[in-house]
C-alpha cells in the first residue's frame, strides 16, 4: 500500500508559525491558546450608564488592589495598590462593555452561518468559531483533538483554524506579574522586554533574565480572561441546546449533543485556565519521561514566580524542527534528530504511560542539537490495560486475526445495544484486506490504520474512551512529524518490534503450561455435564416447553426509515384532507369573509395545509 501524501498532521501551515527562535518557544509555551482578545465592541451612552461603569470599575478596582496590598510583603502596598487601582480600571470597563453586547453579537454570527438550518457543517463550525473570536478559536483548536467528542471530519477541519492576535499593553502585563508576586518588576527581573515574544487568546510570553541571570520566559495571562470565558460558556450552554451538529456521511442522521461538548470544553479551559496545572505537567514530565537529559530535554518550572495567572520557565534558545534546511544548515543530521525523538516518544507511550499530547513540528524545539519537548498544556495518560489493548490491537494486525481485533474492538470501547458483532467482523476483515494485503509491516502507515480503525469502530456503534482517542491523535501526529524530517523511520515498524519484544519478555512458560492445564479442567468438567444438559432439553421438547428466543439484529436503520416515511405520508395526506377542506369551505356561506369573498376559516386553512405540505416534502427530500 503507497502511504498517502496528505497526512492527518500538524503542518506548519496548520500549526502556529515560528519564524524566530524566541517566538518557536513562545508560541508552543502558549500554543493552548492562540487569539487576542478583541477591542472594544461596543460603548455606553448616557450618563446614568457612565456612572453605573464608573462604580463597577472602581468597587472593583478596589477588590484587586485589596489583593494585591494584602499581598505584597517588603515593598509599600498602598503604592503598588494605587498603581494597580488605575491600571486594571480601564480594562474592568472594556469588559463590561462587552459583557452587555457579547449575547447579541454570538447571536447574529450564529444567524449569518444559518445555524437553524439543518446544524452546522465542519466548513460552517470552522468559519462560525473565527467569526466569533479568540476564545472560540481557542475552544475550536482544542475540539480539534478530541475526536471522541467530534466525527472526524469536524476534528480535521478544525485543525484549519487560525489565528489574529492583538498583544496586551505592557503595563498590564507588567501588573499582572507584580499583582501575583507582590513584587515589582525590577525587584524580579534583571532585564524584562515589554514586547511580547508571542500573543493568544489566554495570554502571551515575555522574556527575561533573572537576578541570578536564569534567562526565563514568562507567560502572562490576560486580565479578566475567566469572568470573559465564563460568561462566554454560559452563552454557549444556551446555545446549546437549540444547535444541531450532524456528522456528514451518517446515514442514522443522528447528531451530536453539543451541550455535553460544551460542557466538557468548559472543564478542559478552565483547567487550562490556571497555568499551574501546565507547571504541574512540565515537572511530571521531565521527572517520568525524560531518562536521558543529554539526548532529550524540556524546559525547568521557577517555582516561585509560577501562580494562576503567570508561568515561569527556563528560555529554551533554539528553533522549531520544523526547520529541516536549517538543521541541515546547522550540521546536525535529521535521521539521528529523528531517530531521538521516536525513541522518547515511544518511551513516553510505552513506558511511562504518560506521553505529549500535542507533538506537533512546534512543540518540539532543537537546541544546540538536542530535542527539546515544550507546551504540556495536554499530557496523555493511558494505563496498562488499555496498553495491553492497543498491544492487542497492532499484533492483530500483524497476525491477520480478526478475532483478537474484535475482542480488542470490543474491550477498549463501550459496545451500545445496536452493535453486531458478526458484522464487526466482516469489517474488520475488509480492514485487514485494504491496510495488511500486499503490505509489508514497514510500508504501513499507523495514521491511517489507527483512523480507519477508529472509524470502523464508530460505525459499529463503539465508543471509544477519551485517552484512547487523545493517543490516536497523538500518534498521527507524531508520525508526521517524523515524515516531514526523517521519511525513512516507521512508526508502526518501531511499536509493532516494541510489542513483539514485549511479549517475548514477558512470556512465562510455566504460567502458560498451568494456564493451559486450568483451561482443560474447565473444560472437562463442561462436557461431563453435556448428557445431562442434552436429557433436560429433550424433556423440555416432549413436555412442549421448549422456547426458542430469536433477536434480529441490523434492522434499526431500515425499520428507522419506514417509520418516518409513514410520518411523511401522514403528514402529506393531512395537508391534502385541510386544503380540500378549505376548498368546500369556500362554497358554503360560511363567515367571517375576506376580501374576495373568501372565508376566513378557509384562507387559514389554506395556508396551514400548504405549509405542512411544504414541510412534508422538505422531510421526505432529506430522509
Amino acid at each position: 500500500m503507497s502511504k498517502k501524501n496528505k497526512k492527518r498532521k500538524m503542518s506548519p501551515e496548520t500549526a502556529p508559525e515560528h519564524t524566530e527562535n524566541q517566538q518557536d518557544q513562545t508560541m508552543a509555551a502558549d500554543s493552548s491558546g492562540e487569539e487576542a482578545v478583541k477591542k472594544d465592541s461596543g460603548s455606553y451612552t448616557g450618563e446614568g450608564a457612565a456612572q453605573e461603569l464608573q462604580a463597577d470599575a472602581a468597587a472593583g478596582d478596589s477588590r484587586e488592589a485589596g489583593t494585591v496590598a494584602a499581598s505584597a510583603s517588603g515593598i509599600p502596598g498602598a503604592e503598588l495598590a494605587e498603581k494597580l487601582r488605575g491600571i486594571f480600571s480601564k480594562e474592568r470597563v472594556r469588559m463590561k462593555v462587552e459583557k452587555k453586547t457579547r449575547g447579541a453579537e454570538i447571536m447574529s454570527i450564529f444567524a449569518a452561518h444559518n445555524f437553524y438550518a439543518g446544524g452546522l457543517t465542519p466548513v460552517e463550525l470552522r468559519t462560525t468559531l473565527e467569526d466569533l473570536g479568540p476564545t472560540y478559536v481557542k475552544i475550536g483548536q482544542i475540539m480539534s483533538s478530541r475526536t471522541d467528542l467530534l466525527p472526524e471530519s469536524y476534528c480535521d477541519e478544525l485543525v484549519k483554524l487560525r489565528q489574529s492576535v492583538q498583544p496586551l499593553e505592557p503595563e498590564l502585563a507588567r501588573a499582572v506579574i507584580e499583582q501575583e508576586t507582590g513584587k515589582k518588576i525590577e525587584e524580579i527581573y534583571k532585564e524584562f522586554r515589554d514586547e511580547p515574544l508571542g500573543s493568544a487568546s489566554i495570554g502571551q510570553v515575555h522574556y527575561g533574565v533573572l537576578m541570578d541571570g536564569t534567562r526565563v520566559v514568562t507567560k502572562v495571562q490576560r486580565p479578566f480572561i475567566v469572568e470573559m470565558t465564563d460568561r462566554d460558556f454560559e452563552l454557549l450552554k444556551k446555545l446549546g441546546s437549540i444547535v444541531n451538529v450532524v456528522a456528514e456521511g451518517d446515514d442514522s442522521g443522528s447528531s451530536i449533543d453539543l451541550l455535553s461538548v460544551v460542557e466538557e470544553l468548559e472543564k478542559v479551559t478552565k483547567e487550562e485556565l490556571d497555568f499551574t496545572n501546565e507547571a504541574n505537567n512540565t515537572r511530571l514530565f521531565r521527572e517520568k519521561c525524560i531518562d536521558d537529559h543529554e539526548l532529550v530535554d524540556c524546559p525547568v518550572i521557577i517555582d516561585e514566580l509560577t501562580t494562576k495567572k503567570i508561568l515561569t520557565m527556563t528560555y529554551v534558545d533554539g528553533y522549531s524542527i520544523s526547520h529541516k534546511d536549517r538543521i541541515v544548515e546547522d550540521g546536525y543530521d535529521p535521521n539521528s534528530i529523528g531517530e531521538r525523538i521516536l525513541k522518547s516518544y515511544v518511551h513516553q507511550v510505552l513506558d511511562v504511560g504518560i506521553f505529549h499530547a500535542d507533538p506537533h513540528q512546534g512543540n518540539i524545539m532543537l537546541s544546540d542539537g538536542k530535542p527539546v519537548w515544550i507546551d504540556f498544556g495536554m499530557l496523555g495518560s493511558i494505563n496498562d490495560t488499555n496498553m495491553s489493548l492497543v498491544s492487542s490491537i497492532v499484533l492483530g494486525v500483524i497476525q491477520g486475526d480478526t478475532e483478537a481485533l474484535a475482542s480488542a474492538a470490543m474491550s477498549v470501547g463501550k459496545p451500545s445495544e445496536r452493535t453486531d458483532k458478526s458484522k464487526l467482523m466482516q469489517d474488520l476483515d475488509s480492514f485487514l484486506e485494504t491496510y495488511m494485503t500486499g503490505t509489508s509491516i514497514a510500508d504501513v502507515d499507523i495514521d491511517e490504520m489507527f483512523m480507519g480503525f477508529s472509524d470502523l469502530v464508530s460505525k459499529n456503534y463503539i465508543t471509544l474512551p477519551a485517552e484512547f482517542t487523545m493517543l490516536l491523535r497523538s500518534l498521527a501526529m507524531i508520525e508526521g512529524v517524523i515524515e516531514e524530517l526523517c521519511p525513512r523511520l516507521n512508526l508502526f515498524k518501531i511499536l509493532s518490534d516494541k510489542f513483539l519484544e514485549r511479549e517475548k519478555k514477558n512470556f512465562d512458560l510455566k504460567k502458560t503450561i498451568l494456564d493451559a492445564g486450568a483451561e482443560a479442567l474447565s473444560m472437562g468438567k463442561k462436557a461431563a455435564r453435556i448428557p445431562g444438559l442434552c436429557a433436560d432439553v429433550l424433556k423440555d421438547v416432549a413436555k412442549g416447553n421448549m422456547k426458542v428466543n430469536l433477536v434480529l439484529t441490523g434492522y434499526d436503520p431500515l425499520l428507522k426509515s419506514l417509520q418516518e416515511t409513514v410520518m411523511n405520508i401522514i403528514l402529506a395526506v393531512f395537508a391534502c384532507v385541510i386544503f380540500f377542506g378549505s376548498c368546500i369551505l369556500c362554497l358554503a356561506n360560511v363567515g367571517p369573509r375576506m376580501a374576495g369573498d373568501i372565508p376566513l376559516f378557509a384562507f387559514v386553512g389554506f395556508l396551514f395545509s400548504i405549509s405542512l405540505g411544504i414541510y412534508s416534502i422538505k422531510r421526505m427530500t432529506k430522509s
